[in-house]
């Protein structure tokens, strides 16, 4: 694309993990200029193993590295240059950390009442707003984990959920402040929380118990409101999710898998009728399935406007024809010179997708062209350099 939506506007970021990076790489994505801070050494997220050994380059495509030691008076001077000259401030670090360094809301205000003032928080405010939150933990609060296992057993989903959506809702919360800005010339504070947020993905289930009475139960015990909703076991031990959730799609299903018995039982007439049975003719449909391979049945039931997926593992996504013929996975540079496939957001702009437009930076790669552009002489920067207060190329 020629141009993006945000071509023009400039983000700081002061953030690691996933909920802030995640905020910076959606406004990068759609054409902001986005300058991250890091310590001297680096994001911490840079070096992490194990579940987070994929956050850094995930999320933090299409921004610039500048290494600031924001501990001292030359480091915290230097990002004040640059937060009055920012659209956008975006931080995730812990209730007070901000303002011990003078970068509170009110201080970068009173410097730049244009910038819109972006906070990433495990709490709104309210009683719990000085807690440290992690994703698990508010899972565990707000109602998600006791959903997602089974009785007895609170399971967090199996990604970072809450992280990613409130990193979002906060990008949300930035257009809409940019947007104002348009006609008031001035900027806003945004706060986007990890609990708000999980607490709005348990919110059909509050209103479950307000309709019904009665409250929800965890998914996998869970009263289904369509009959055949669940994952089977095919020929051969592979599994599928197959789904009829109307009655068109239960008939459909039938006669694919030659089941006119069922179709002749009137017992079996309505969705709600077969939701009654359900635990009876799961089990039947179970061993009808049991005989049928999986892969000759899926294009079947594709072509009939039956739902069903294949159980995927993550790593075999790079090979989805869907996400490969659409443009859905982007080559990514890395920081050492190496290419990996990425998924991009999940958005088109005139059918076209937002791609990566940046490598994945090194420490501080941008640190003196940014700090150039403030003003610093190559002279400065290269003392602010041997003084240990930036890094940069």
């Amino acid at each position: 694309m020629s141009s993006l939506p945000l071509d023009g506007i400039r983000v700081v970021e002061i953030s690691h993990m996933v909920m802030g990076p995640t905020c910076g790489m959606i406004l990068g994505d759609l054409g902001a200029e986005v300058i991250k801070i890091e310590p001297i050494k680096g994001d911490g997220t840079r070096r992490l193993l194990g579940a987070g050994a994929g956050f850094f380059r995930t999320f933090n495509r299409n921004k610039q590295s500048i290494a600031v030691d924001v501990d001292t008076p030359e480091g915290k001077e230097a990002v004040l240059k640059l937060l009055d000259s920012a659209d956008v401030f975006i931080e995730n670090f812990k209730p007070g950390r901000m303002e011990s360094l003078g970068f509170g809301y009110e201080a970068v205000k009173g410097r730049n009442p244009k910038i819109v003032y972006t906070s990433l928080k495990g709490f709104l405010a309210g009683p719990y707003d000085k807690r440290l939150a992690l994703d698990e933990v508010v899972q565990m609060m707000a109602g998600l984990a006791y959903m997602t296992g089974p009785v007895g057993r609170p399971l967090r989903a199996g990604s970072s959920v809450n992280d990613i959506m409130g990193g979002m809702f906060g990008a949300i919360g930035v257009l809409a402040a940019l947007n104002e800005r348009n006609r008031t010339g001035l900027g806003r504070e945004v706060q986007s929380a990890l609990y708000e947020n999980c607490v709005l993905l348990a919110a059909q289930h509050m209103q479950q118990y307000v309709v019904t009475g009665e409250a929800a139960a965890p998914m996998p015990n869970r009263i289904s409101a369509w009959s055949i909703y669940d994952v089977f076991t095919f020929a051969g031990g592979e599994q599928m999710f197959v789904a009829a959730t109307g009655d068109g799609q239960w008939r459909a299903l039938c006669k694919l898998i030659g089941q006119q018995a069922l179709l002749d039982d009137q017992s079996l007439a309505t969705n709600n009728d077969r939701v009654l049975q359900r635990p009876r003719l799961l089990a039947h449909l179970g061993e009808v399935f049991a005989t049928i391979d999986a892969q000759a049945l899926a294009p079947q039931l594709e072509a009939n406007g039956i739902p069903f997926a294949p159980i995927r593992k993550p790593e075999e996504l790079f090979d989805d024809a869907h996400l490969i013929e659409s443009g859905g996975l982007a080559k990514l540079q890395l920081e050492d010179g190496s290419y990996t496939d990425m998924p991009l957001l999940p958005v088109s702009l005139d059918g076209h997708r937002l791609g990566p437009r940046r490598s994945i930076p090194r420490i501080g790669e941008n640190t003196c062209e940014v700090m150039r552009g403030l003003g610093y002489s190559d002279v400065q920067i290269d003392e602010l350099q041997q003084a240990g207060v930036f890094r940069g190329e």
